[in-house]
C-alpha cells in the first residue's frame, strides 16, 4: 500500500511540470518559485517525502539493475547555480553506485571536437539495467554554442553545413536519436531546474561570502549573466522542438530546492515504474540448485 501511495504521489508532483508536446510551450508559463500546494512550512514534510522518494529508488533500481532489461538516461540542464549538483547528489544518494553511472560534460576537448557533437555522449550511455546520469549534455549544442556562436567555428564544420537551419537540423537529430535509444531499452527523461535571475544571483553572492563555497564561483559565471535573455530564448525554443512523449522535459522550478529535489525524484520513480521491473523468475532448475546449495550448507 505504501508503494503505491508513493507512486500515485510522485505522478501528481511531477505532472504539472512534464512537457511532451513543446510546440505552444513559453517558460514564462513556469514560476520558478512554485511550489504547488506546499509552503515553506511543509519543507519537514518535503524532506520526509524525499526520504521516502529515495527510499522507493532504491528498491525500484535493484529490481531494474536485476532484470537487466532496460536503462533509463537522466539529463540534468541549468543556468548555473540552478542546483543540478545538490538534485543529483540527493536524489540519488540512496542508489547503488553499481548501477549508476554520472558524467558531466564540460568544455569539448580536441578530440571531441574532432568528432560529431553526439560523439562524447555516446561514449557515455548507461547499460542495460542502469541508470546514467548526464549533468549537462549534447543539448549544450542548442544553448550555449548557440548564445555563443564562435564555439560553432571551432567544431571543424565545413562551411556549407552551417547555415541558419542549423539549429532546427540539430533539433531534428537530437529528436531521432531520442526515439533511437527509446527503441532500444534507453528510456530519456530530461530535466530543466529554472532558476530564476534573482534567486541565481543570490546565490552567487552567497558562494562570493561564504568561504567554504568560493570554489564553487568563477568569474565566467557572472559573465554568463550578460546573456540571459538569450539563453532564456534558447532553453525555451529547445524544449519546444525537443520535448516528445517518450522522452519528455521536466521544467521545474528551481528558486526551492526542497521542492526541485522532491519533484526530480517524483519523476524518476515514475519513469522507472513504467518499465515495471522485477527480479527474475528463478525457473525449475535454479530452485533444486538452490535446494542442493541449502543442504550442503546445512551439513557444515
Amino acid at each position: 500500500m505504501k508503494t503505491r501511495q508513493i507512486l500515485k504521489r510522485a505522478r501528481e508532483l511531477a505532472a504539472p511540470f512534464r512537457v511532451t508536446r513543446g510546440e505552444t510551450f513559453c517558460l514564462e508559463s513556469v514560476d520558478p518559485g512554485d511550489t504547488l500546494d506546499l509552503k515553506a512550512e511543509d519543507r519537514p514534510r518535503a524532506k520526509e517525502a524525499l526520504a521516502m522518494g529515495v527510499e522507493a529508488l532504491a528498491e525500484l533500481q535493484d529490481m531494474l539493475y536485476a532484470q537487466d532489461r532496460w536503462a533509463l538516461l537522466l539529463i540534468f540542464q541549468a543556468m548555473d547555480a540552478a542546483g543540478k549538483d545538490g538534485a543529483i547528489k540527493h536524489v540519488m544518494s540512496g542508489l547503488n553506485p553499481q548501477g549508476c553511472q554520472v558524467f558531466s560534460f564540460k568544455s569539448p576537448s580536441a578530440e571531441d571536437l574532432d568528432h560529431d557533437y553526439l560523439w562524447r555522449c555516446m561514449k557515455c550511455l548507461p547499460n542495460r539495467g542502469h541508470i546514467g546520469i548526464f549533468n549537462r549534455s549534447y543539448y549544450e549544442e542548442t544553448l550555449v554554442v548557440r548564445v555563443h556562436p564562435e564555439f560553432l567555428g571551432k567544431q571543424k564544420l565545413p562551411p556549407e553545413l552551417v547555415g541558419k537551419g542549423i539549429w532546427q537540423e540539430r533539433f531534428q537529430d537530437i529528436r531521432c536519436f531520442e526515439r533511437y535509444l527509446g527503441r532500444n531499452g534507453i528510456a530519456v527523461r530530461k530535466f530543466f531546474l529554472h532558476v530564476s535571475k534573482k534567486e541565481q544571483k543570490r546565490r552567487f553572492l552567497e558562494r562570493i561570502e561564504n568561504p567554504e563555497k568560493n570554489w564553487k564561483f568563477s568569474a565566467n559565471d557572472a559573465k554568463e549573466r550578460g546573456h540571459w535573455d538569450a539563453y532564456m530564448n534558447a532553453y525555451e525554443d529547445m524544449i519546444r522542438h525537443t520535448a516528445t512523449k517518450d522522452a519528455p522535459w521536466f521544467v521545474v522550478p528551481a528558486d526551492n530546492k526542497w521542492f526541485t529535489r522532491v519533484v526530480v525524484a517524483a519523476a524518476i520513480i515514475d519513469a522507472l515504474a513504467a518499465m515495471k521491473p522485477a527480479y527474475p523468475e528463478v525457473g525449475a532448475g535454479k530452485q533444486k540448485e538452490l535446494a542442493l546449495a541449502r543442504r550442503a550448507l546445512n551439513q557444515k
